[in-house]
């Protein structure tokens, strides 16, 4: 869960704002085809030393493409989730394109997701199990190169309220570190010993699902520590340090990714992949910045807001310390992993908001720029994606994965991928009153 959950206004606005749990890895979309294997030992990697890939080179320019249009559909202010938004027919499958290698990994992400779409709770209403059982079967004997008709056989496309979408890209940062403080490094902090969450649901029926964390002073249970008073000392004795981060800023956005590898000195890699967070809201600084003029133009890439940064640290920290919200870190034996439980895939995972999006299925992105195009797979979550079509695409590790990320800041149109005869189900089981709120269904 995105972590991360790493910008509204553009990439890395929308980098800056996504962290959630459960992240987040893989290569690019060049080797999209295959999930990153797990390494073999616990303890760190021993790799060739090299330098880290530094945030703020520019990001990958894109190429533009012409989205899809929309069809006619409802939006509902307020609705909880697709069902109480209500949903509308997409366009014909066989319409869509969706050949390519890219398409071809897809299926291969969908066919992992498969036995958590068939027995998970669909909290976006718009499906149950058992929709999904006879396209993950076909799916375990499909080969990636018939990716195309498997997806026009199985499938039909519905759109979510008005469809028009909103896609920004995070990745798996490498930053450089060490085992040891030095003046100007930033400790790498595990769980504080003396955080406490708290399930609101347990106390009062009405807060069911609402959790705050916080930690115990005297009799009473106070917020936790903000972002100011950990950078300046508050955990020391309460939490692990895991390492140092050589530059405070690479480790602001590495929290905002939600996990990443820590290259220390003579090629040690540490991997870390997001375990909590203090409890307080996040901020996401480049639209702070882009609001206070700060950022000039072609500076709103999260390499733009990383170069003011570096050339401004005094404000710089003042600016991050903004964002009160800080995240906790675990050691990984293995690659982080999506909010599924399951390996992500560069080029093909999103994180969506699994309130408007089955998590596991797959969404079809027509978008202004023909990186973000194809068939995507919901495998993960960010705090900061939130509502329907809005999705983080995942691009892997190193620098291509970065350049991309960086500057993913994609608008067009997207259609569920939901197995054929969903729709009509859905609309029959809201007639019998069993999914909940929003208008009446057009057709």
């Amino acid at each position: 869960m995105r972590m991360r959950g790493a910008l509204a206004v553009a990439s890395a606005m929308a980098v800056a704002a996504c962290v959630g749990p459960g992240e987040r890895p893989t290569p690019p979309r060049s080797s999209a085809s295959r999930p990153v294997a797990a390494p073999t030992k616990s303890r760190p990697e021993r790799v060739p030393a090299r330098t880290s890939y530094p945030l703020d080179r520019p990001a990958r320019q894109p190429v533009a493409s012409t989205p899809l249009a929309p069809v006619p559909g409802i939006t509902v202010p307020g609705a909880v989730s697709a069902s109480a938004n209500g949903i509308v027919r997409g366009p014909a499958i066989s319409t869509l394109p969706l050949e390519g290698e890219q398409a071809s990994a897809a299926l291969a992400a969908f066919r992992l997701s498969c036995p958590s779409l068939v027995r998970r709770t669909d909290a976006s209403g718009l499906t149950l199990g058992a929709d999904w059982q006879a396209a993950c079967a076909a799916a375990s004997t499909t080969a990636e190169r018939d990716a195309a008709s498997f997806f026009q056989r199985w499938f039909e496309a519905v759109q979510v309220g008005d469809g028009r979408a909103f896609a920004t890209g995070y990745y798996i940062p490498e930053i450089a570190g060490a085992r040891e403080p030095r003046p100007g490094y930033a400790p790498i902090y595990a769980r504080p010993t003396d955080l406490i969450d708290v399930d609101l649901g347990s106390f009062v029926d009405t807060l069911a699902g609402k959790k705050i964390r916080g930690r115990v002073e005297g009799s009473r249970l106070v917020p936790y520590y903000d972002r100011t008073a950990i950078e300046l000392g508050a955990l020391e004795g309460r939490a692990r340090v895991l390492g140092y981060a050589v530059d405070p800023v690479e480790l602001f956005f590495l929290q905002v990714q939600g996990s990443g590898l820590v290259r220390m000195r003579g090629g040690e890699v540490l991997r870390i992949g997001y375990e909590t967070q203090n409890g307080r809201e996040y901020t996401g600084i480049g639209a702070l910045m882009k609001s206070r003029g700060l950022l000039g133009p072609g500076q709103s890439s999260m390499q733009g807001i990383v170069a003011w940064l570096h050339a401004h640290p005094e404000e710089g920290r003042a600016i991050m310390r903004e964002n009160k919200s800080y995240v906790f870190f675990r050691e990984l034996d293995g690659p982080p992993l999506g909010a599924l439980g399951l390996p992500v895939t560069g080029g093909v995972t999103v994180a969506a908001d699994p309130r408007f999006v089955p998590l596991g299925a797959p969404i079809f992105l027509s978008m202004d720029r023909t990186d973000a195009n194809g068939v995507w797979i919901a495998q993960d979550t960010g705090g900061a994606i939130k509502g329907a079509n809005r999705v983080d695409t995942f691009w892997g590790a190193g620098e291509g994965a970065r350049a991309t990320a960086g500057g993913m800041s994609a608008r067009g149109t997207a259609f569920l991928l939901l197995p054929v005869g969903s729709y009509d189900r859905w609309v029959a089981r809201r007639a019998a009153g069993g999914v909940g709120g929003g208008t009446t269904p057009r057709r």
